[in-house]
């Protein structure tokens, strides 16, 4: 009896990978946005990341750009629908949408969408981890291979004046910020931005579970750093968009299974 063949291997075009999609129209482009934002505000709420009306994810209109979609001001993350979202122009006036916006998402996104043309999306939130690391003051540790993302490529606001509610202190936070993908705020919590909102969730999640590790790490004994060039390395493997993006897949395909009226 002869030996079977082996399998023969399939032509890797024919393999399905996904990537970001592209739009036709901005129509098309502002859907999609929509979408994803209200999605990752649900799978931000089913993790916990709410507290009371604090927190805001924003998303960059296509059309105009000194606008942006964000969540209404004291809804549950937890059931909001894309028919939810408003559009706030770059007074924090509320231009599309049925109600009210949170100051302190104005203050601080429209200054961060402002100085970074870059920036599709924002996220914000006050996540316990992000909170913890906040209060120390403290830069993120290149202790694992996750964090190295974040290496080199994030900043510290270092200083606390109760609730940004004024565009001049929203303009201290985006400067803080700079050319990086986060900024840790001391005494209030983590920011992170992306060029899609896909990558600002995936690294505003991966960074809350950083603060998380460090945290525990550091509480358990003195963390090993990773050297320097294997740091610049891995964040040069990991750390860019498209990496968040292909990262997040997993979590936005189990909350739009798993939440129902998301795009309503």
């Amino acid at each position: 009896m002869s030996e079977p063949s082996a399998p023969t291997p399939l032509p890797t075009e024919q393999l399905h990978f996904e990537m970001p999609p592209t739009h036709e129209t901005v129509e098309g482009e502002r859907r999609h946005r929509k979408e994803r934002l209200t999605a990752a505000l649900r799978l931000f709420g089913r993790l916990g990341f709410e507290e009371g009306v604090a927190g805001h994810l924003t998303a960059r209109d296509p059309e105009f750009p000194d606008c942006f979609w964000v969540n209404p001001f004291g809804m549950s993350f937890r059931h909001l629908t894309v028919s939810d979202l408003i559009l706030v122009n770059g007074d924090g006036k509320v231009v599309e949408g049925r109600y009210h916006v949170n100051q302190a998402a104005f203050a601080i996104h429209a200054q961060v969408h402002r100085a970074r043309p870059d920036v599709v999306a924002a996220a914000h939130s006050h996540s316990t981890y992000g909170r913890a690391l906040a209060a120390l003051g403290e830069l993120l540790e290149p202790i694992t291979q996750d964090v190295c993302a974040f290496y080199e490529d994030h900043a510290l606001y270092d200083a606390y004046s109760g609730v940004v509610v004024d565009e001049e202190e929203g303009r201290r936070i985006a400067a803080a910020l700079g050319p990086h993908k986060a900024v840790i705020l001391r005494n209030h919590g983590l920011l992170t931005v992306g060029g899609s909102v896909d990558a600002a969730a995936w690294w505003f999640l991966t960074m809350e579970r950083s603060c998380q590790v460090q945290l525990a790490a550091k509480a358990a004994g003195k963390p090993v750093l990773i050297d320097h060039a294997d740091a610049v390395h891995t964040r040069e493997q990991l750390g860019n968009d498209l990496v968040a993006w292909i990262n997040y897949q997993p979590l936005y395909q189990q909350t739009v299974r798993s939440e129902p009226g998301l795009f309503e």
